[in-house]
């Protein structure tokens, strides 16, 4: 069978480099939307020179030029927008996602794809990622879109890395802080294999109108469990500090915009347990069910690769 003609909307990004190298990997025609807002930013002209030497495809577009979108979309079979919403500077791309889902309505039969939100109680004023995600969700689905929302859950290089310390990305040295007692089950995904289930997804039947969530079922962890993992291979011993519900929850007072959406999405995560604590219904798939094939790295495997 003849595969997907994949495009990739923020190919350049921590994730979207991934999706293009993905694509390429398992032999889709993969084009790459080239923005001239990029400007004079030299390392991501490099990269996508670097995935036209390897394959890929440029497509000139802009989000302020609707016709520009619709000849882009108008060359392929999958949009896959990998553009996150950055709470770093409050620059919030999702919404961009509608100018894509009106060039897809223009262009006709394109499936797009996404990241899904669950979110509708999360705090403020991190909740405004999640609204976001549900207004673009809803604009697909009202205009019946073949499409795939992928649950990646939480990246390694952010949450397993540090042993889910806020403010660093690198292993604590003496202490490390447990939220609660640690013992919440939490989802890490390297960040590789994030691309490679959602390229699986791209000629999938089983995965349309559906949401795919990243479970490798050895990397559902407790942090006290990512701790201990850490404390095996390194014969490290840490000293552990617990901090209750409430004390980090009035942590967010005199924090800046960005520590107060940290203090909520950890909060969500580690306190509520909120990427376990729920059944994939009908409405989804569990990538590592559906996809078996994929050797997808277990977090012993991320911490050899880290101490190396």
């Amino acid at each position: 069978m003849e595969k997907s003609k994949v495009l990739v909307v923020s190919g350049t990004g921590y994730i979207g480099r991934r999706i293009v190298k993905a694509s390429l990997a398992q032999g889709h025609p993969t084009f790459v939307l080239q923005r001239p807002e990029i400007g004079l930013d030299i390392e991501k002209l490099q990269i996508l020179l670097s995935f036209k030497v390897k394959g890929a495809t440029l497509l000139e577009g802009s989000f302020e030029d609707h016709k520009s979108l619709v000849e882009a979309v108008k060359k392929v079979d999958v949009v896959i927008f990998a553009m996150s919403g950055s709470f770093f500077t409050r620059a919030q791309n999702l919404l961009l996602q509608l100018k894509l889902v009106e060039a897809i309505k223009e262009a006709g039969n394109v499936k797009f794809g996404m990241d899904p939100a669950r979110m509708g109680d999360a705090l403020e004023p991190g909740r405004v990622t999640f609204d976001e995600k549900m207004v673009v969700r809803k604009a697909i689905e009202e205009a019946n879109i073949p499409h795939t929302y992928v649950s990646a859950n939480c990246f390694a290089g952010y949450f397993a890395a540090n042993l889910s310390q806020m403010g660093v990305r690198t292993p604590p040295k003496e202490k490390v802080y447990l939220y609660g007692d640690g013992n919440v089950k939490v989802v890490f995904v390297d960040e590789d294999d994030i691309a490679t289930y959602t390229i699986k997804t791209v000629d999938d039947p089983c995965t349309l109108n559906k949401t795919v969530y990243i479970r490798p079922p050895e990397n559902i962890l407790s942090q006290r469990q990512l701790v201990e993992l850490w404390k095996n291979l390194t014969g490290k011993k840490l000293d552990k500090f617990s901090i209750s519900k409430e004390d980090w929850l009035a942590s967010r007072e005199g924090k800046n915009y960005v520590g107060q959406v940290l203090v909520g999405h950890i909060y969500h995560i580690y306190y509520e347990g909120c990427l376990t604590n729920f059944e994939i219904g009908e409405e989804g798939e569990e990538a590592s069910k559906l996809y078996p094939e994929v050797n997808y790295k277990r977090m012993v495997e991320y911490w050899l690769y880290v101490l190396l």
